[in-house]
């Protein structure tokens, strides 16, 4: 789960991290006020999305005035927001966050992001801040340290000080940028954070060192033992399908596809996928249903997989080991009787109870397409699809 900019600078300032005085508006006359409370005669306009790249869309913009703030905020609010993490559709922007302007010295780039190849929680700075690190990456690979986090101890006070010398911190602001690092950890830990990323952080003409921006992911599976974490989610930020999908229990992304997988298990959903494509065909989305899945479940998973209007078939493939496959059939009988189908489905059940379920899929009298292996049920909804397309054409042409 993300969050928006003001809300992770909240939870990095509980933790000893500094950040520039800021508020969060919902209105142009709001963004206004806000400035005029914050005091100065400088203030920075941020648009709040779930995505980076504001600065290069627009999203950020230095204002002299009340007037200038009030017009920058009538162009950022409403609009979708397109940068390079957004993807083309973009996000729309409802709020905006109003910072005062602060005299930047340099800029330095800190991320804390989860290493799956060591296990350990990696630290990641760089010198040449206010850039993407896939750009730093590129450019300037020798600028970027590293360094990993053992977590039997956590973050050592000489950790960071050796990072601080690294990225050419001054002496006399070595024991910020240590609690700096220490409360970016101490976040990341108790909350059990994904990714922790400032960029840029700032040494000040006034040696300050402030958290300009500030990301923060955090792992779903986690959440129920953050609840006030919960709470900062920002469902307009999201797809609406993953988020109907979230909200019902099920592991969902939704893609560009326009053939619909109903599968259990990841590794099963991403063998699927692969297998569409492989058949010539492309998935519309992945989605895990889990390891217990009732009839009721099914039923949900197919109708939120019907849901997309660019699903033309669905296919539904369960291994079943936990799960069984007359539950599955059930689901998938109950579904189509409840929910209107205009589109070929095809199930492949393998596993627990995989006779009952075939016998349940074949008394039904539903147009399901069976199928014994992944292979025959990827080329079968791709046939099954094309086919349906044809005849569409046809009819299309007829009338």
């Amino acid at each position: 789960m993300d969050i928006h900019e003001y809300q992770a600078k909240e939870i990095l300032t509980n933790f000893g991290v500094d950040v520039p005085p800021g508020a969060l508006a919902y209105s142009p006359e709001q963004a206004a006020y806000r400035a005029r409370e914050l005091g100065g005669d400088r203030w920075v306009v941020k648009a709040q999305i779930h995505a980076g790249g504001r600065g290069k869309a627009g999203g950020v913009k230095v204002c002299d005035s009340d007037s200038e703030i009030q017009s920058t905020c009538e162009e950022l609010f409403g609009r979708k927001m397109v940068t390079h993490q957004t993807g083309p559709e973009g996000k729309g922007v409802y709020r905006v966050y109003v910072e005062g302007a602060v005299p930047i010295e340099r800029e330095i780039y800190l991320g804390f992001v989860l290493d799956r190849t060591s296990q350990r929680v990696m630290i990641v700075a760089s010198a040449e801040g206010g850039m993407e690190i896939e750009e730093i990456s590129a450019e300037k690979p020798d600028s970027i340290v590293r360094a990993t986090v053992e977590p039997a101890v956590g973050l050592r006070d000489f950790q960071c000080r050796q990072i601080a010398f690294k990225l050419g911190i001054p002496p006399a602001q070595t024991q910020n940028m240590v609690r700096t690092l220490q409360g970016c950890y101490r976040a990341f830990r108790e909350h059990d954070a994904t990714m922790v990323e400032i960029n840029p952080l700032v040494v000040t003409s006034d040696n300050r060192i402030l958290a300009l921006d500030a990301k923060m992911t955090f792992d779903d599976n986690a959440l129920f033992r953050h609840p006030q974490i919960s709470e900062l989610r920002d469902k307009s930020q999201e797809d609406p399908r993953e988020s109907r999908a979230a909200d019902r229990g099920l592991s969902y992304v939704g893609l560009d596809g326009n053939i619909g997988c109903i599968v259990n298990g990841a590794g099963l959903a991403m063998a699927t996928m692969d297998t569409i494509k492989l058949a010539g065909g492309e998935p519309a989305n992945f989605l895990d249903i889990g390891g217990g899945a009732t009839p009721e479940r099914v039923a949900k998973a197919f109708r939120l997989v019907l849901s997309d209007s660019n699903v033309q078939a669905v296919l539904v493939n369960i291994f079943a080991g936990i799960n069984r496959c007359d539950w599955v059939a059930e689901g998938v009988v109950q579904a189509l009787k409840e929910v209107q189908v205009d589109v070929p489905v095809v199930v492949r059940l393998a596993g627990t109870n995989v006779e009952e379920g075939q016998k349940i899929l074949a008394n039904s009298g539903l147009p399901v397409i069976r199928a014994s292996t992944l292979m025959e049920a990827a080329e079968r909804s791709v046939g099954a699809w094309k086919n349906d397309i044809t005849q569409t054409n046809r009819m299309r042409a007829v009338t």
